[in-house]
């Protein structure tokens, strides 16, 4: 702390006295204390009026002009909604910095309902530090959830279990508003309804202000925002048409749901109030060739069964927040709710055999019925501060506290067929994992000044994880549940990170830089018990090291940006992954962590460029990935007819790749957006004593096209592919997802019905189905192809009171969503 300290002094004294020939000012929402960001500010010379120099506001609301001439000048700044606000004028000497301080914009009452504008809305903006989308141009997201929105975006992909990779890394962090998380992204984003999105941004080479956790980077959400007073309130419906394809599962799917945003601004009082009860059935099955080999002996188990989930969530928000001046604004808010997914995995094991030098036994089949139900109850708070000071320095503080109860058991029968009334094996797992986290921030922005804006900052993050996992197996004679040892345990994780950073930032002329730091120290402690009491062992794991960042990024004209960037990260795993004693998953697997597992590293260089033409644009960025420590689920085998599925590090991850984008507009009415990723990927190390060597080219695109038929009548086909990929033992097929919507409104835009046919298939197509392959030379070979439901029908229906007015809010999981 005594060098941050010395840092602070350093950086205000060089602030000071090199702040020369300078204009900068903070733009705010009048009442609510909002920063204004890509608002437009004018620059006019007092004696006759004439423009002198123009620029926009960042996502802080601060704008600056440099190398202005002395001379007596004012400043217009404007915004849509907003009413132009002019500022006093003043006088500029020689080598003089003028704070202008924060000026103050209150929303228009000006009414435009006489103006008819028809034609498409621009939906991305590509700029050299993120990527920008607007939720509502992904029309056939709309009354799904974030994870709906996000698979449109460049280089992210999709695969059959609904996990989203971002440049073939499934590791990244999810912001909402700015703030961040370190909840499991898939859980968060499946939480968030995406009708209350207002726009998603990627940063793949984030600046040392923000977490340096995320392979791929960061994701902010921003949900939609009003402007002035009054009441907003927002309903919407969901309703699915029973299944087209039929699968024969034992239950019907079920998807219905319906959620709500409320929003109340009044002067310096801000409300949210918000709550979803989401019911997503999926119904699917599994076609599965398992062998293992034993010296001479091959065992082959072959199967096909149904493969569905059935997912309910149900979540309440409060957000309260006060805004007693300009310069000061407090929040609070409380989040929790319930997750219940259950798994069913009723599989058919119908030509059990095993094949020796010189003959094969008889077949043997058998019924497996398999539930894994994974729930999470939580409850969380926080508490923000932010205080802007006169020079437009800001301090701002927060602190989240979580409590989370996860845990869900598996119940695991073998049974006869055709006979199911025999009972060869009935197992059952259960676990139960309270989990306590709490994180405090404290961030500073200097004021900027000739040397750039400099920011610093502490974070202090305490995450305590208990695990307490029972594994039982009936006794088929005395019909007595008994603990099976060597599956069950205790587990307690205890995490501690003090983390402080410098960042730089500064613009010259076509000319932009940054230059960041983030130090961390973390103290791991994992304590691992049998229920036996034969082994208590507590593992040790700690780091003191900085993680680099930097970017360059040179504009000779204005519509056209190059940009170079370099960034360090790090992935750390969690308590499921770092338990070595297996849990049972179905039949033939059991699954387990690896107590040692260490945090992947990663580095990532990169070199683009942006260009922008009318309302079109375009982006390329090349980019390079090495990953240390890499994690990755690999097999070995535990007996005959089960695999031992582990989770551990294998060595060195890298990938090289290209990853484009654009948007069109072809017509008034037609647009379309492409992205894409092309990249090749290699794993290098060995695991369990066996060299682990695999390399692969890996592309997927996104693809969506927009005609406006009517003024309230609009379609959207969108198409997501994913090819083949390499993992450490194998390899999975390619996947993909076409969907097509059509939207109508009514009541001047109020009310919207959506008719979505997602995962369009008409029997002619293998439309969300992925084939997962794994081996091992001389020991097994595993290929699983899962068919998840196809053509569903879905029904989306949307009303919206005092649109304008959202600016709803919430606080997101900072702990539990990552473990659940």
């Amino acid at each position: 702390m005594k060098s941050l300290f010395l840092f602070l002094v350093f950086a205000a004294w060089a602030n000071l006295a090199l702040s020369q020939t300078r204009i900068f000012g903070t733009l705010r929402g009048q009442g609510s204390a909002e920063a204004l960001e890509y608002a437009s500010v004018v620059l006019y010379s007092h004696r006759d009026s004439v423009f002198i120099d123009g620029t926009i506001s960042d996502s802080e609301g601060k704008f600056v002009f440099e190398k202005t001439p002395p001379g007596s000048y004012y400043v217009i700044a404007s915004f849509l909604g907003f009413d132009p606000v002019p500022s006093p004028v003043f006088d500029l000497g020689k080598n003089q910095s003028l704070d202008l301080g924060v000026l103050l914009l209150s929303a228009s009452t000006q009414s435009l309902q006489t103006v008819d504008v028809q034609g498409q809305r621009i939906g991305t903006e590509f700029r050299p530090e993120k990527q920008s989308f607007s939720a509502e141009n992904f029309e056939a997201a709309q009354g799904g959830t974030a994870t709906d929105v996000l698979k449109n975006l460049p280089g992210v992909s999709i695969n059959s279990e609904g996990t989203l990779a971002i440049r073939g890394n499934t590791g990244f962090v999810v912001m909402i508003n700015g703030r961040p998380t370190q909840g499991d992204p898939m859980m968060l984003l499946g939480q968030l309804p995406a009708n209350s999105i207002e726009k998603v941004e990627w940063l793949s080479s984030p600046g040392a202000q923000f977490d340096s956790e995320g392979k791929a980077g960061i994701i902010n959400i921003t949900t939609k925002k009003g402007a002035t007073d009054g009441l907003y309130l927002q309903f919407n419906g969901k309703l699915g048409l029973p299944s087209i394809e039929n699968y024969d599962n034992k239950a019907p799917q079920e998807r219905y749901g319906g959620d709500f945003n409320l929003n109340y601004q009044k002067g310096k009082w801000d409300l949210s109030l918000g709550a979803s009860y989401q019911r997503n059935d999926i119904a699917g099955k599994r076609v599965g060739n398992v062998y293992t080999i034993e010296g001479d002996t091959t065992t082959y188990f072959p199967s096909e069964g149904e493969r569905s989930i059935n997912e309910v969530n149900y979540s309440g928000r409060f957000t309260l927040g006060f805004n007693p001046s300009a310069s000061d604004g407090f929040s609070l808010g409380f989040y929790g709710g319930v997750r219940d997914k259950v798994r069913t995995a009723d599989i058919l094991y119908y030509d059990n055999h095993q094949e020796y030098p010189g003959g094969e036994t008889a077949p043997f089949q058998y019924f497996n019925a398999n539930d894994q139900n994974r729930r999470g109850d939580f409850a969380l708070g926080s508490l923000d501060y932010s205080h802007t000071f006169g020079n437009s320095s800001k301090l701002s503080t927060s602190i989240l506290y979580e409590y989370s109860m996860l845990g869900g058991p598996t119940i695991n029968r073998n049974l006869g067929y055709p006979d199911l009334s025999i009972v060869y094996q009935d197992e059952y797992n259960s676990n139960d994992n309270p989990l306590n986290g709490f994180r405090y921030n404290l961030d500073y922005t200097l004021q900027p000044g000739a040397v750039g804006t400099i920011q610093v900052g502490y974070q202090y993050r305490f995450l305590d994880h208990f695990g307490d996992f029972l594994y039982e197996r009936k006794n088929n004679e005395s019909g007595a549940w008994e603990m099976v040892p060597e599956f069950s345990s205790e587990v307690d994780l205890k995490r501690i990170i003090h983390t402080g950073y410098v960042q730089w930032d500064k613009k010259k002329e076509k000319w932009s830089y940054s230059a960041g730091v983030r130090t961390e120290i973390m103290d791991r402690k994992f304590r691992l018990q049998d229920k036996a009491g034969t082994i208590d062992t507590t593992y040790l794991y700690d780091y003191i090291r900085p993680f680099f960042s930097g970017n360059i990024t040179y504009t000779p004209k204005e519509d056209l940006t190059w940009k170079l960037s370099f960034t360090q990260r790090v992935e750390r795993e969690t308590t499921f992954k770092m338990n070595p004693f297996p849990e049972r998953e179905h039949s033939e697997t059991l699954e387990q962590g690896d107590p040692n597992v260490l945090p992947e590293f990663i580095n990532t260089l990169e070199a683009g460029m942006i260009k922008n033409w009318k309302d079109n644009s375009f982006f390329a960025t090349a980019y390079y990935t090495r990953i240390e420590n890499l994690v990755n689920r690999v097999n070995t085998v535990y007996n005959d007819t089960i695999l031992n599925r582990i989770y551990s590090n294998v060595g060195v991850g890298k990938s090289i790749g290209l990853e484009l984008g654009t948007e069109l507009f072809f017509t008034p009415k037609w647009k379309a957006y492409l992205g894409g990723n092309v990249y090749h990927y290699s794993i290098a190390g060995e695991f369990d004593g066996r060299a682990v060597d695999q390399a692969a080219w890996t592309y997927s695109y996104n693809f969506n096209t927009t005609y406006n038929i009517f003024k309230t009548v609009s379609s959207q086909f969108t198409l997501n592919y994913l090819s083949r990929r390499v993992t450490a033992q194998g390899e999975d097929s390619r996947f993909y997802l076409p969907s097509l919507n059509v939207k109508k409104t009514f009541a001047d835009g109020r009310l919207a019905l959506n008719l979505l046919w997602q995962n369009i298939d008409l029997g002619a197509l293998k439309t969300n189905e992925q084939r997962i392959t794994t081996w091992r030379e001389g020991e097994f070979y595993t290929t699983t192809n899962y068919i998840q439901e196809v053509d569903m029908i879905i029904l989306n229906l949307s009303y919206t009171i005092n649109r304008s007015k959202n600016r709803a809010k919430f606080v997101k999981s900072e702990f539990g969503e990552k473990e659940f």
